[in-house]
């Protein structure tokens, strides 16, 4: 199966309104339940649904900047739970104010701080990048996508603390030659409505040498709503659920619905997008299926993974994606 099959399924990598029930969520920290504002999302926003290469954790590339490890919690705003097995799309200068993908920058056909994950149970993903720049006009600032379904997505951005974004720049003016930002948020026109909900955390982590920061964003729906026409497509075809248990140790099911005969096969993939396993199950009737992973017979190490399947019918191909998670054994 070719990576960039996988990578077309996940504007669609959602649970359906009809879909098999999911395992009760962990518990997360509560969520202040309010709207994230809109916000534009240039001024180059990559279409990243369209290129493969981008599903990913690690986005610096050969930037060079202090490295940031940058959460994100997504939650839904009709009943605030987190929104699992959503897209978070996100993408920001580099540290000299310049932005990948764009001739006006020299940087055109280049990818460094882009790319988009999944969302685990608990509606979060994580980024590796570096803490951004700033150019004229703007204070610092990263830009995001939360993809629910091909019918529904938001864009909006975040900033930090002003006096902690000063401070990092200032302590590494060897990797800022421009110092920092002389901009607040409060300064900046696209946060001139306010940026109360658009303000992520920032803390140095002495031991692992790099700043951490987490943001949450709310966005419309239960994290099962917003059906658009990829997804009802495939529903016609499949319905394919969350694994359970989950979170795993040794062994977790993923539990499938074929609603028509047709040629399965399913594949795990890393946060990276890199395929490490696959399978065809060869042709199912319609019914009640179940796929047996057993992480410890696949040499599979803990961690968190994106699992798909295809089922190929007499109508054409169909494929879901979700996010699951192994635990140490």
């Amino acid at each position: 199966m070719k990576r960039k099959h996988f990578l077309q399924t996940l504007g669609g990598a959602m649970a359906m309104p009809w879909a098999i029930p999911a395992l009760a969520r962990p518990s997360a920290p509560p969520s202040n339940c309010v709207l994230i504002p809109t916000e534009t999302p240039g001024p180059f926003p990559l279409d990243l649904t369209d290129n493969t290469f981008f599903f990913r954790q690690e986005i610096q590339e050969d930037r060079e900047g202090v490295r940031l490890r940058q959460r994100v919690r997504i939650v839904g705003s009709e009943n605030c739970e987190p929104m699992a097995n959503v897209r978070v799309n996100v993408w920001h200068c580099d540290r000299d104010g310049d932005y990948s993908g764009y001739a006006a920058m020299n940087s055109e056909g280049q990818t460094y701080c882009r790319g988009y994950q999944i969302t685990d149970a608990n509606g979060e993903c994580e980024f590796v990048t570096i803490v951004p720049g700033w150019y004229p006009g703007r204070v610092t600032h990263m830009h995001f996508q939360v993809h629910v379904s091909t019918a529904y997505s938001v864009v909006s951005q975040w900033t930090w603390p002003h006096d902690v974004l000063v401070a990092a720049l200032e302590a590494h003016p060897d990797l800022y030659p421009e110092g920092p930002d002389p901009l607040t948020p409060a300064q900046d026109g696209v946060f001139v409505d306010g940026f109360d909900l658009q303000m992520a955390s920032l803390e140095w982590d002495a031991v692992a040498g790099e700043y951490v920061s987490t943001f949450e964003a709310t966005v419309q729906g239960e994290g099962v709503s917003g059906v658009g026409h990829q997804e009802w497509q495939t529903a016609q075809a499949m319905n394919m659920g969350q694994n359970a248990p989950n979170p795993c140790q040794d062994r977790t099911t993923i539990p499938l619905e074929l609603r028509e005969a047709g040629e399965v096969r399913w594949s795990l993939f890393d946060l990276n997008g890199q395929a490490i396993w696959s399978e065809n199950l060869g042709v199912r009737a319609p019914g009640m299926m179940s796929i047996e992973v057993d992480f410890a017979a696949l040499g599979v190490a803990p961690g968190s993974y994106v699992y798909q399947v295809e089922v190929k019918t007499s109508r054409g191909r169909f494929v879901d994606a979700k996010r699951m998670t192994c635990l140490n054994r």
